[in-house]
């Protein structure tokens, strides 16, 4: 049950996907890894509604970069939207190393809000990646 009465969480309370879990009065979400080729058009990586608590908490977008080979990135971006309005927008460049391969900022997610995340990257690479994370704090 969202944003009330389950306190333990989802059924897969440590892992990634697109839904939000609930832990106590805390609240996440990982999107798992995806590549710049999977990403290249855009995919929504996280998609859920709130239910009736508000969550204050940050939005992370990391990569695209990969563990195997980190000379190599590309440019991606990140769009967070509210019952479907761009509330944010977020860019990483790895492919030049002139930014930071991380991006956060801090939100406020209203009670019965749809929320999505949508990455796209700027090249088909099959090795960098990036994550989107929300974490917070549940209010109730």
């Amino acid at each position: 049950m969202l944003g009330g009465g389950n306190p333990v969480g989802s059924s897969n309370p440590s892992g990634t996907g697109s839904s939000l879990s609930y832990v106590g009065d805390h609240a996440y979400a990982n999107s798992g890894f995806f590549t710049a080729a999977e990403t290249t058009n855009g995919l929504d990586v996280l998609k859920f509604s709130t239910g009736n608590s508000y969550i204050v908490g940050t939005l992370t977008f990391n990569g695209y970069a990969a563990v195997s080979e980190p000379p190599f990135g590309t440019d991606g971006a990140c769009e967070l939207k509210f019952n479907d309005e761009i509330v944010a927008v977020l860019k990483n460049s790895t492919a030049s190393e002139v930014m930071p391969t991380n991006q956060f900022i801090d939100i406020i997610i209203p009670p019965y809000t749809k929320v999505n995340v949508r990455i796209e990257a700027d090249g088909t690479n099959t090795t960098v990646g990036a994550t989107v994370l929300i974490q917070g704090r549940v209010y109730r």
